[in-house]
């Protein structure tokens, strides 16, 4: 699948600020399922850009402006061709196929630091609520089912809505607003994941969908579970599904605050700053072309044909057709 992602942000001023350094991570994490054919990074005013990657193999653009301006612009346009197709094509180690499970002594050392809970206040009221699934003296349960259930019940009854201001919602905020938007949902996620002993980040990043085809959409954010067997697998609970071809994923973090597409500052007046515009369109450009329509038999034959074409069709059995099919590729 090749997909065309267009990212616009800007923010505007009152009057010109100086920009500190800038922090975007906005393009692809390639690997066996994405390779990026082109990239175009535009960003208003004058600049210098040094690239990087971050303690998790995120690619960074450092951005450190040289003039002042009223206006910052940053615009990405990427074309990828996306090869996971499939997302249920893995096998979990017999270990991890039912949970409660452990991760083995060569694992757990490499995903320490994704299994504590960034909200420990909220482990309680998070408790409570994740018991309706499963909770300690309950018998075993497939670890997939486990985690597809509470990724669907986020979905069906949750509320979702757009925020374009920094940050996250707590668990606890989350649950009590029953709503929040795909970061909040993917923050939940997380904290359930974690508060169960699992191995849990945050993933910002794409989705190709009727919203994001349309065009002036947002980023996007959703969950990996390190499962045994089949690695950081994604699920995306504003959705309900099991990541695949149409999620793209850009950062991964430990903290969703250190995800954030575009982080850094800017000095000036206090009341200076007057708003932030997102766009972000996802499309698919080699979808097959639609068959073209056929036009219709003609509506004015004389009626003594027809009875006649009726007659014959009734006397003769029709002839049989035969279709070669080309022979698939090998």
């Amino acid at each position: 699948m090749k997909i065309r992602i267009q990212h616009r942000t800007t923010y505007t001023y009152s009057q010109p600020v100086q920009f500190g350094s800038h922090k975007i991570m906005i393009r692809p994490r390639e690997g066996h399922d994405i390779h990026i054919e082109s990239s175009i990074l535009e960003i208003t005013p004058a600049h210098t850009v040094h690239w990087m990657r971050d303690v998790n193999g995120n690619s960074i653009a450092k951005v450190d402006f040289i003039e002042t301006a009223s206006k910052l612009m940053i615009y990405s346009e990427l074309v990828l061709q996306h090869y996971d197709s499939n997302p249920l094509d893995f096998v979990l180690e017999e270990s991890a196929v039912h949970y409660p499970f452990v991760y083995d002594h060569h694992t757990l050392p490499e995903i320490t630091a994704f299994t504590p809970t960034l909200y420990p206040k909220d482990n309680a009221t998070l408790g409570d609520w994740l018991a309706k699934f499963w909770k300690p003296g309950c018998p075993p349960i497939e670890t997939l089912s486990l985690l597809q259930r509470v990724n669907q019940h986020i979905h069906d009854t949750f509320q979702y809505q757009r925020r374009d201001e920094p940050g996250v919602q707590t668990p606890s905020e989350t649950l009590k607003k029953n709503g929040g938007s795909c970061r909040d949902f993917a923050t939940l996620l997380l904290e359930a994941c974690r508060y169960w002993g699992l191995a849990a980040r945050f993933v910002s990043g794409y989705m190709l969908c009727e919203a994001t085809e349309a065009g002036g959409a947002s980023t996007h954010a959703w969950t990996e579970v390190y499962l045994p067997g089949a690695g950081w697998k994604g699920f995306d609970p504003t959705s309900g599904i099991v990541t695949g071809s149409q999620h793209v994923a850009v950062a991964v973090a430990r903290d969703p605050e250190n995800a954030a597409p575009i982080s850094g500052s800017f000095t000036g007046p206090n009341t200076a700053f007057q708003g932030i515009q997102v766009d972000v369109s996802v499309v698919q450009i080699d979808k097959p072309a639609p068959l073209p329509v056929q036009n219709p038999p003609p509506q004015n034959q004389p009626q003594i044909i027809q009875a006649q074409a009726q007659q014959q069709a009734q006397q003769e059995p029709a002839p049989m057709e035969m279709v070669i099919q080309p022979a698939a590729a090998a």
